[in-house]
């Protein structure tokens, strides 16, 4: 019997010849081919008859009270501006010459409003231009990687739409509440509410002008930026020809479109014929946020013509062919104090923008920044500030330990907003806990569980761009009217970036006044700010 079972056992795990394979087992497996092979033919189906891109999600819809209009906006300069006299070595082009400047404004619509124009695209056409960049910033870029990079774009990202509603009229936010007051929604919030539309009636739309990062373009903050807009703000998203863009086409009526794909300091040289060298990387940095800052000032130009009352003239020298209603916008714009904003490198530039203050060059009336993220390798951090600052980290920007010319970078960046305290402007300095990098852009709630897996953010992607939301809400409501709400009014208790109290350590309750005022009792239920301690650690404050 033993002997019987030891061989028996002696051939056990030895793989039977095709002959002797069950037909059950062949028929198991091809079932399950069959199954996953039909539900990814399904998927794809699916994706074709709703126009949904084949992995990402569709940007949400905006959450605030108002609907969102926006325009693209080309005009050229009338004298164009030579910013640094910097050339391309293979066609002796000058690199940093400011010809048009191109930017997209978002701004509060009125409700049930309707467009007969599409929406834009999240990727504008041609898609070949953004692909071809994004392999040269990859170093890669060749007919055959170009094509691959193309192919990629449009399968992830290629049919996905931005919500808003092109060339919609701009709202009138005293009618819309006149004659719907359940456009405010939560009764509580009615009287902060109103007291916004009453101080936009009497001061025009708060403008922010918002400058990107590197390798980044105009679509890449649009949620952020719609956001805004349906809370009442204009938005002007800009898009840079620094060469941090991946690609851009300039467009001017009358004139041939150019592509203006991103460069390095390696492809740039200065000087006259025979006595020409290259850029070092500080200095190529320096022209590029020089180059920036003129983008900046010439929105702020353009917004200027609206705000007078020559939004048709705008609109007729707009190589994108949109802005038809500008001419209704006169006199509804805070022109004179406008906000700059920025993440990344387009942080960097903010800050740059504010040197001497708002007094210094009128077209930089630039009354307070939102500084996101500051560039780490953007070059030298502005620390002639003048006005309030709201500087926010993301968690993965704080926790780095960087060496930013001779000091760690989050040293650097508190010295900067405390010294602006200390001269008696009010400035803030926090770090967003449980985000990444790309929080505030709108890869996040495109990609989510990818951008989760490849940047370490913890916080619900869209929990994390809304507290950004709602933060830059409060400061930009304490530049119009001085008053201190939410955050802002938090005292600095972590003057470093504490790890060991980050994201998932404070629970509900525990955070001291829990309503959202900040004088309720621990653990009382309150509004959005109870329990601030979960996402944020103040490290800089004028409180």
């Amino acid at each position: 019997m033993s002997m019987k079972s030891f061989s028996n056992a002696s051939s056990m795990g030895k793989t039977p010849s095709a002959k002797s394979r069950s037909p059950a087992g062949r028929r198991s497996k091809s079932a399950w081919r069959y199954v996953v092979c039909s539900i990814i033919a399904g998927y794809i189906m699916y994706c074709y008859a709703f126009s949904l891109p084949l992995f990402a999600h569709p940007l949400p819809e905006y959450s605030g009270p108002y609907n969102v209009g926006t325009i693209d906006i080309e005009t050229p300069l009338s004298n164009p501006r030579v910013i640094d006299t910097a050339q391309f070595k293979d066609t002796k082009e000058k690199a940093f010459k400011l010809e048009t400047v191109l930017f997209t404004l978002y701004y509060p619509a009125p409700q049930n409003t309707t467009s007969q124009k599409p929406k834009h695209r999240w990727i504008p056409d041609p898609v070949s231009v953004t692909a071809e960049g994004y392999a040269k910033f990859a170093h890669i870029n060749n007919v055959v990687t170009n094509k691959l990079f193309e192919a990629a774009l449009r399968a992830l990202v290629g049919s996905i739409q931005i919500p808003a509603h092109v060339d919609a009229p701009l709202a009138d936010l005293v009618a819309a509440v006149a004659n719907d007051p359940a456009v405010l929604g939560d009764p509580n919030a009615n009287d902060a509410e109103l007291r916004k539309v009453v101080h936009v009636a009497e001061h025009g739309h708060p403008v922010v002008v918002f400058s990107h990062g590197m390798a980044s373009s105009r679509t890449d903050y649009t949620h952020f930026a719609g956001e805004l807009a349906s809370r009442g703000y204009v938005v002007a998203l800009l898009e840079h020809r620094d060469g941090s863009c991946p690609g851009s086409v300039i467009a001017q009526k009358g004139a041939p479109d150019r592509v203006r794909l991103t460069f390095r300091v390696d492809e740039v040289e200065t000087g006259s014929a025979g006595r020409v060298r290259d850029l070092t990387v500080d200095e190529f940095k320096r022209v590029q946020l020089d180059f920036r800052q003129a983008e900046m000032e010439e929105v702020v130009r353009v917004l200027r013509l609206v705000n007078s009352g020559r939004g048709d003239e705008v609109a007729r020298l707009n190589a994108r062919g949109e802005g038809e209603g500008l001419a209704e916008w006169k006199g509804r714009l805070n022109t004179a104090d406008v906000v700059v904003a920025g993440h990344s490198f387009g942080a960097t530039g903010a800050m740059q923008a504010l040197r001497g203050g708002p007094a210094a060059d009128p077209l930089r009336p630039f009354k307070g920044a939102v500084v996101l993220d500051p560039g780490k390798s953007s070059g030298r951090l502005n620390d002639d500030v003048r006005v309030p600052v709201l500087v926010v980290h993301s968690n993965s920007w704080s926790s780095a330990n960087s060496v930013f010319y001779g000091r760690t970078h989050f040293d650097t960046v508190r010295d900067v907003v405390e010294n602006n305290v200390l001269r008696g402007t009010p400035s803030w300095f926090a770090t967003s806990l449980g985000t990444s990098h790309p929080s505030v852009t709108d890869a996040p709630l495109l990609e989510p569980r990818l951008l989760s897996w490849t940047t370490g953010a913890r916080i619900d992607v869209y929990e994390g761009l809304r507290q950004y939301v709602h933060v830059t809400e409060d400061f930009l409501w304490f530049l119009g009217t001085g008053e201190r709400r939410g955050l802002l009014r938090e005292k600095a208790e972590f003057p470093e970036y504490d790890g060991g109290r980050g994201f998932g350590v404070w629970k509900p309750g525990q955070g001291e006044g829990g309503g959202e005022d900040g004088d309720g009792d621990a653990g009382e239920p309150g509004g959005p700010w109870s329990d601030w301690r979960r996402y944020w650690q103040v490290h800089v404050s004028p409180n």
